[in-house]
């Protein structure tokens, strides 16, 4: 990658998948992680607030300002993922509790003063449910005028994983989803159809586990924690990167394929709440024949990845502190 590092502020539920996201984050020499901001989703704000300061410990991370944000969706309750990512949100892998604090500022002001402050356009990666990012929208949209794109780790164009339809991050709080649409910057959906694809093998994630670093351990045990194999009696540590496939896109933009497409969340109750409906017509239907066409955002969305070329950039960061 040439030029200037490409300022990024993430915004995470630090579970998992966030924590190996943000280990690529902090080492990857072009990418300038001005702040993370914490959100409720795979476990309770406190929780991934603690996780987040953890992982940039444990990463030998800069003093990175972290902001605490939403505690709950903007209408739904709490729904945590602790099933997938551990009782502590992080696989329950005993770390030590962190020394940082976080930053004496809210997630959301934090958000617009680091925005604001930056002197190139900064890059949005949500990897979490979108509160935070809607409260921002609606608060302060002067923002918007300093933020270059906003790729987010959400939704699917074909199965859910919440429900059959609907991805985890955008069920939680599909009403912040739709505000995060009307943002009116460029935006990357980088959902569930790249996001279970890129698996790092097994024999790096031993290589990994094995380190003496404690950031690159760190990685190898997160990976190990979510094994890529649907067999429960398997003992291939093969992983999935999840969340840190978005934050590669962002270092390496040419690994995944997208298209240009209509977008729209469900916000109806019932089975299809949080689905990603994206059009993929080639031409109008007879809804738009008959009742004319409604303006949807166009959203740049991901249809494919190039898994080897994105598990070998997730490497080079990560065993490089």
């Amino acid at each position: 990658m040439t030029g200037q590092p490409i300022p990024v502020i993430i915004d995470c539920d630090t579970g998992v998948d966030d924590a190996l996201a943000l280990l690529f984050a902090v080492r990857h020499p072009g990418i300038d992680l001005r702040a993370i901001t914490c959100v409720a989703g795979n476990t309770d704000v406190d929780g991934v607030v603690r996780n987040t300061l953890t992982v940039l410990e444990q990463a030998g991370g800069p003093d990175i300002p972290v902001g605490r944000g939403a505690e709950r969706p903007l209408i739904e309750p709490v729904r945590t993922a602790r099933h997938v990512h551990g009782v502590d949100g992080m696989g329950d892998l005993g770390l030590p509790a962190p020394t940082r604090t976080p930053a004496e500022v809210d997630a959301v002001t934090l958000l617009r003063r680091e925005i604001l402050a930056s002197p190139r356009p900064v890059t949005l990666v949500p990897t979490a449910p979108l509160t935070n990012i809607a409260l921002l929208l609606r608060t302060h949209p002067e923002v918007v005028r300093n933020i270059e794109r906003i790729v987010f780790m959400g939704g699917a164009v074909a199965t859910g994983n919440a429900t059959p339809v609907a991805e985890f991050n955008v069920w939680h709080d599909p009403e912040a989803a739709a505000v995060l649409l009307t943002a009116g910057v460029p935006i990357t959906m980088y959902g569930l159809d790249v996001f279970q694809r890129v698996i790092v093998p097994g024999a790096d994630v031993r290589r990994l586990r094995a380190s003496a670093e404690p950031g690159t351990r760190l990685a190898g045990e997160l990976l190990a924690h979510r094994p890529a194999s649907p067999d429960p009696d398997s003992d291939d540590p093969a992983g999935g990167l999840g969340d840190a496939g978005a934050v590669c896109s962002v270092a390496d933009p040419a690994g995944i394929t997208t298209s240009l497409l209509p977008v729209e969340v469900s916000l109806v109750p019932g089975p299809t709440r949080g689905q990603t409906i994206v059009d993929r017509r080639a031409r109008p239907g007879e809804s738009e024949i008959h009742e004319g066409a409604r303006e949807q955002p166009l959203v740049d969305v991901a249809l494919d990845v190039d898994v080897d070329r994105f598990v070998k950039l997730w490497l080079s960061a990560v065993e490089k502190p």
